[in-house]
């Protein structure tokens, strides 16, 4: 469907319309799935789900958001889980058996947990949240916390709070930048929707309209400096003025209830942003725009570019491509609490949207993408959080859908996106029973908020944070659109921590699934001819029967004909990705 785009840098401007999906059929196993908290139907797809482990006790509340399971974050053999009312820290040396390790208690209202050596950040919203995290909300606006929190996890089975540190906005979502001149300083940025807090109650803090007035603690994001020899002394240096200058995007009328309070003069927070430190570069989902920030000096961000999108609603959250030309936004329509992926539901909105990036560090927009299913009216659905899968030569990625599910999608194409594997629950909450007007509407409309709030890929598997159920661990298989080769060379990226708001840069060894992974794709996209295909499998093969030196001419006699099938190839470029890649191999075996 064509739509039209709006671009924000200094003017507006339209572009052609973009390639629309392919809309939910009528058969897909995911329709229909029988309802139930623990025992709910369920459908895969190049998957097989590892483990379930169910929430916390002390979290294991049904109904509304206080006790909802959020983000998650990786280090070590420990997976951090954040909570609304605080967050579990699980043990998963072995996947299939979770072992919980601590629980915090600890209302944050969101709870989104970043893990950096042995200091754990946990961001904190909303008017209930205590310095002491004492249940029974605020009495003295002293004891109000909203911000990031600092725990010391050297011991996971006692996290030590260390400091609350105080914002002017709260912490609805944050993420950490390290400092690229000082090894011992690590950034927060602060990102979230509410308003700033009275001065009266921290001081420093007001509420203006005017985006030019640096006193003015709205049109910016608070700036935590924290010194990792000392981080009791973390504290707000700086606010980040990515907004000046920019002015309304323009609104589908269906979308306003996404942008409620959003003042006329143009954006004032960001939702979420996502840091690519490797690139120097900052996503920012920004409400009404996704944009392409340099971090370059973390206390002095630049934007370099903006777009807005009659068909978002919410922009929410983003993920890089490993190479950083491309940037995929989600789209959180209804805030994550509405049943936007119905058979009837708009397939622009509450979906994906895939940018290129430039050399000049701009953003053309290309296609949408949303799960092609038709969810029931009982399953809060939209696009969440998800990162990448470390496939060598494309562009795939996980992400949580709440009760849409977990997916995989590869975005290798901007124009054409498409989903390689899922896996997906049937609604907490059966439908209401014919003739029932007694609350019938919100049964309908919202029902238990549930799903998959993240998913993403660490070390082998993927983990999912399931907002009403506990934690999931899932493990990809090979099919048609994923071969054996590429799942391999995936397992061989370890990171020792991983922060899906942070992303790391992938770098995979010299290793022969890496050299058959871009094969496959050749083979499976017909990027090479057939012949030349099967040959250098078979060099492959033989290359791998010797050792050494002996490896290593093999290797490299195969890396200078790969060169030479360049020319007259259909994908060029993955030829020469292969042939790199035999080289490197050829290197280690020497």
């Amino acid at each position: 469907m064509g739509k039209v785009r709006w671009m924000c840098a200094i003017a507006l401007a339209t572009v052609p319309a973009l390639h629309a999906q392919t809309y939910p059929t009528g058969n897909d196993p995911r329709n229909g799935l029988k309802p139930g908290l623990l025992d709910a139907g369920s459908a895969l797809s190049g998957m097989r789900l590892v483990s379930f482990t169910p929430k916390a006790a002390e979290f294991d509340l049904l109904r509304g958001l206080a006790f909802v399971n959020s983000d998650i974050a990786f280090g070590g053999k420990y997976v951090y889980q954040g909570n609304f009312s605080g967050f579990s820290i699980w043990d998963v040396s072995n996947p299939a058996k979770p072992a919980k390790v601590a629980v915090v208690s600890c209302v944050t209202s969101q709870g989104d947990p970043t893990i950096y050596g042995h200091l754990l950040f946990i961001s904190a919203e909303g008017g209930g949240n205590r310095n002491d995290c004492a249940k029974g909300g605020v009495q003295n606006p002293a004891d109000h916390m909203a911000g990031v929190r600092i725990y010391d996890v050297a011991d996971p089975r006692s996290p030590k709070l260390i400091k609350n540190v105080q914002t002017c906005k709260g912490s609805h979502t944050h993420t950490l930048i390290p400092s690229p001149t000082d090894k011992g300083v690590v950034y927060i940025y602060v990102s979230g929707n509410q308003g700033a807090r009275p001065e009266t109650e921290l001081a420093g803090c007001r509420m203006g309209t005017d985006p030019a007035d640096e006193t003015n603690s709205m049109y910016r994001l608070d700036v935590i400096k924290v010194p990792l020899a000392n981080p009791s002394q973390a504290e707000v240096v700086t606010g980040a003025r990515i907004f000046t200058s920019m002015t309304p995007a323009p609104i589908r009328a269906g979308a306003r209830a996404g942008r409620a309070g959003l003042p006329p003069t143009g954006p004032r927070n960001c939702h979420d942003v996502t840091a690519y430190p490797a690139m120097n570069l900052l996503a920012g989902a920004c409400a009404s725009y996704g944009m392409l920030i340099d971090i370059s000096n973390p206390e002095k961000p630049v934007r370099l570019d903006a777009v807005a999108d009659t068909n978002f609603s919410l922009w929410h959250t983003a993920v890089f491509s490993n190479d950083g030309s491309k940037v995929i936004f989600t789209d959180e329509w209804g805030g994550g609490t509405s049943p936007n992926c119905q058979a009837t539901s708009m397939m622009e909105m509450g979906g994906n949207t895939v940018l290129t990036i430039s050399a000049a560090k701009k953003l053309t927009q290309h296609a949408y993408f949303k799960i092609p299913s038709a969810q029931t009216a009982q399953e809060n659905c939209v696009s969440h959080n998800g990162g990448l899968i470390p496939v060598p030569g494309r562009d795939i990625m996980v992400q949580g859908w709440y009760q849409g599910g977990v997916d995989v999608s590869d975005f290798t194409d901007p124009d054409h996106p498409f989903e390689i594997a899922y896996f997906d629950r049937g609604p907490v909450d059966s439908p209401p029973a014919p003739g029932d007007t007694t609350g019938g509407a919100v049964s309908r409309n919202r029902g238990t908020i549930g799903g998959s709030w993240g998913a993403y890929y660490w070390n082998g598997y993927i983990y999912s944070s399931e907002m009403a159920r506990g934690l999931d661990v899932l493990e990809l298989l090979p099919t048609d659109k994923l071969s054996a080769n590429e799942l391999a060379a995936a397992r061989l990226v370890r990171f020792a921590e991983y922060n899906p708001q942070s992303q790391p840069k992938i770098v995979w060894p010299a290793a022969f699934p890496v050299v058959r992974s871009y094969l496959d794709q050749l083979v499976r996209d017909n990027g090479l001819n057939a012949a030349r295909t099967t040959a250098i499998s078979s060099a492959l093969t033989s290359a791998e029967k010797h050792k050494g030196a002996a490896r290593g001419k093999v290797l490299s006699r195969l890396a200078t004909r790969v060169d030479a099938d360049v020319n007259g190839a259909k994908d060029p470029a993955r030829v020469r990705a292969m042939a790199a890649a035999i080289r490197d191999l050829a290197a280690v075996s020497k």
